[in-house]
């Protein structure tokens, strides 16, 4: 149903250009919208009015009028005033109502149908049937998560909604507490720069207007209706992924997701097994940050001793001797490229096995509770 402050706003745009005071009720003759002040009860004659077979009548001098969607009584509108001029607005004010309630129906159930589409509720035959009805048609789409931390708020879900769902091309939806789903038409985006920039533009937005703090995951194009579940999981997985191996980034892409998203699906048997072939009892566990700094420095380097020194602003003997430190704790020289290679997979890996042992902790404690 459309919220009383859409029904407000929309009597108040009618006054101001008709000079004409009106009230909205409901069938119950509960007070719903007006735009003036109620001194009379009017819940008995609403009432009377709606048990009537007339679809307009005069009472008190107001004219009353049914408004009807799909042959069924949904609201009671009055004009105030007992003029033919209060009457034509009063007729153009229930058109109005009727136009807006039947179009937010047909979009309820657009968005109705998408997110049942989206989690994969429907047969492939009943989808394109029902598809056609609402004039759904068939174009590349990419199913993008917004993951809200903390509590969603309802301004979460308006404000992705003011971007996108203007147009009958894009779909914004909910399946759960904390997320809100943008299924968008892609037909004129080209390239996974510009979904990667659609995806910064979200996060910025919702940041800037709804003030909170929110990761973008989003999956691969898709063209089939059966195929938007697909990259609803990806998008599902690339949020998941991005938690364990890149935690710094607000937006994740299931296509670069890279060697992460391989190590996410490995069991936890496999993991520990190659853990301990690399580093046998010494698993680096904690490293200080000193050790990590330096690593990473290395890596994002390309294994380039002389500019990571420069950047880590130290002689490129004491960088040469943190190296040597560090193959002698964990038997690997990261100086070398197959060492190295190793040595950020297994990284990788340990976090994944982090990760895992954290969730397993916090489901303990659950159950607990």
């Amino acid at each position: 149903m459309l919220s009383n402050h859409k029904l407000q706003v929309t009597l108040e745009e009618i006054k101001d250009i008709s000079r004409i005071d009106l009230a909205l009720y409901s069938d119950k003759g509960k007070l719903l919208a007006s735009t003036y002040q109620q001194k009379e009860v009017m819940e008995e004659a609403i009432c009377l009015f709606a048990g009537s077979m007339a679809e307009s009548q005069m009472l008190s001098g107001c004219h009353f009028f049914k408004v009807l969607i799909d042959s069924e009584l949904e609201y009671i509108l009055l004009a105030r005033a007992s003029s033919e001029e209060a009457y034509m607005i009063g007729r153009l004010a229930v058109c109005q109502i009727r136009n807006m309630v039947s179009g937010y129906r047909e979009q309820f159930d657009r968005n109705s149908f998408m997110q049942n589409v989206v989690l994969g509720n429907m047969l492939v035959v009943d989808m394109y049937n029902k598809a056609k009805k609402l004039h759904i048609e068939t174009a590349q789409r990419v199913v993008f998560i917004i993951e809200v931390s903390g509590k969603k708020e309802g301004e979460v879900v308006e404000t992705v909604k003011s971007l996108f769902a203007a147009t009958a091309r894009d779909f914004v939806t909910e399946v759960d507490e904390r997320s809100v789903i943008l299924v968008k038409d892609v037909r004129d985006i080209s390239s996974e720069e510009e979904l990667a920039k659609l995806a910064e533009m979200l996060v910025d937005n919702l940041q800037m207007e709804a003030m909170v703090k929110v990761r973008v995951g989003y999956g691969n194009q898709v063209e089939l209706l059966q195929d938007i579940a697909r990259s609803y999981q990806e998008a599902r997985m690339a949020l998941e992924v991005g938690r364990i191996f890149y935690a710094e980034s607000q937006t994740v892409s299931y296509s670069r997701l890279g060697i992460g998203r391989l190590i996410y699906q490995i069991p936890s048997t496999l993991c520990e097994m190659f853990l301990k072939e690399v580093f046998g009892d010494r698993i680096p566990d904690d490293l200080d940050e000193e050790t990590t700094n330096t690593i990473n420095k290395f890596f994002e380097n390309n294994l380039n001793i002389s500019e990571t020194a420069r950047q880590l602003y130290v002689h490129r003997n004491t960088l040469v001797y943190r190296l040597e430190r560090i193959e002698k704790a964990l038997g690997l020289d990261i100086r070398t490229f197959e060492d190295a290679m190793l040595f950020k997979i297994a990284l990788l890996v340990i976090a994944h096995m982090n990760y895992q042992k954290s969730l397993a902790e916090q489901e303990n404690g659950e159950e607990e509770q």
